[in-house]
């Protein structure tokens, strides 16, 4: 299936919005992807053709791993990155080659009033450096005409692959992939063992995923665009204002420079935008994670569900239930979440009995389940999130896991009253 294809699957199935009367790049149709529940397909954004939210709600998901929205997290943590890739010589992105880059002939989206400029927000950032390959999406603000400012977060991946060129005085060549199969996407925000990504896309499809050699070298799948060219070793510019998940500006920074040398795209391209702090961001974000909770939640007591809240920005705050199996297992659940999930916050653990994706069931347990002397543990001065408006200079915040789990020896005062079926 092809990103076109899954639009039609989206379509067929009543699921998609479709705007068909022009609208602006610079904060229109991100005014209207923010007030939209599910996809939207903008048939006019000054000029082309583009798609926000495609993964903006855990149904989406659902519907592309072929399973039901609880069951996600279990699927993906059954999932290895041992899928099969092919390497194939012919691309539908290759139907138009434009050598005279000029990225304002896409409709880039500027998505808030204090944004840095227009951004590239689901763009795949594929890199190769002495052997090494590496996907993954990185925000990108446009700068000129054929440069992007990247923001390369240490010690992710891209930024090592840039930091060993750079001391080389090597530029690292990339190609920036728009709007493959959203299960590429989504496998490239997964944390896979390093140039596993495309192979774990294969593993949650089912099938290989195709590549094909780009003229730097650098191989890709199969896309709507793909933007050829490199990282400089030295160029840096200031990058943001930015808004990230929490719905709060990112800083400006220094970033490294990317030199875009040639687009490629098929006729009639259709641009997939991510909006910032929106559904699809919070899942891209989040959800990768929740299978690493799960598995290790799993190594110290019977986990079945775990899911990363929107409120908590699908990033910061964490719902584990359990099948309580001795007093304790809840903390050591807690434990192992935070292991898990670094940049995790706050944490609450809640039996079977509970509905994880019902806040207010995680709040009837909280309220009826948690004693705050002995059930509240608060760990001070650990790292956190740098996305964590209220964290330390230094990387460091306070964490509090919650024990909102029965008393097993107490079992029946927890009973919740049922009614009889007629």
């Amino acid at each position: 299936m092809s990103f076109r294809e899954f639009i039609t699957q989206l379509r067929s199935s009543g699921r998609l919005t479709e705007v068909k009367d022009p609208v602006s790049a610079k904060y229109k149709a991100p005014s209207i992807a923010h007030s939209t529940e599910g996809p939207v397909f903008f048939h006019d954004v000054d000029g082309s053709k583009a798609i926000m939210n495609v993964l903006g709600s855990r149904e989406e998901l659902a519907s592309m791993l072929g399973v039901d929205r609880t069951s996600i997290i279990r699927r993906l943590s059954e999932v290895q990155p041992d899928g099969e890739v092919q390497i194939v010589k012919e691309s539908p992105t290759m139907e138009v080659i434009e050598d005279e880059v000029d990225l304002s002939s896409l409709p880039i989206m500027t998505h808030f009033e204090k944004d840095g400029g227009p951004y590239i927000t689901a763009g795949i950032v594929v890199s190769e450096f002495e052997g090494v390959m590496n996907a993954a999406i990185h925000r990108l603000q446009v700068v000129g005409k054929d440069k992007l400012a990247a923001r390369l977060v240490p010690p992710r991946h891209t930024y090592v692959l840039h930091k060993k060129a750079s001391e080389k005085n090597m530029p690292l060549p990339v190609a920036i992939v728009i709007a493959p199969h959203p299960a590429i996407t989504f496998a490239s925000t997964t944390r896979v063992p390093e140039g596993r990504e495309f192979h774990y896309a294969s593993a949650l499809l089912g099938r290989p995923v195709e590549l094909f050699e780009c003229s730097n070298g650098v191989k890709v799948p199969h896309a709507e665009i793909v933007l050829e060219g490199y990282i400089d070793p030295e160029e840096r510019v200031d990058e943001g204002p930015f808004v990230d998940i929490t719905g709060t500006y990112d800083l400006v920074r220094k970033e490294p420079v990317i030199h875009i040398t040639r687009i490629l795209h098929r006729k009639d391209p259709i641009y997939h935008g991510i909006l910032p702090a929106g559904s699809e961001h919070l899942l891209m974000m989040g959800v990768p994670y929740e299978p690493r909770i799960f598995r290790a939640v799993s190594e110290v007591t019977t986990v079945k569900n775990v899911v990363l809240t929107e409120g908590g920005c699908c990033y910061l705050h964490a719902i584990v239930q359990i099948e309580k199996q001795t007093e304790g297992d809840a903390k050591n659940a807690i434990m192992a979440t935070f292991a898990a999930h670094t940049s995790l916050k706050h944490v609450i653990v809640v039996d079977e009995d509970i509905d994880i994706f019902d806040m207010k069931d995680v709040e009837f347990a909280f309220a009826t389940r948690v004693k705050g002397d002995s059930d509240i543990m608060i760990i001070p001065n650990v790292r956190g999130s740098s996305l964590d408006p209220r964290g330390a200079e230094d990387g460091t915040t306070t964490k509090v896991g919650i024990d909102a789990t029965k008393v097993l020896a107490e079992s029946e005062k927890f009973e919740r009253a049922k009614m009889p079926l007629d």
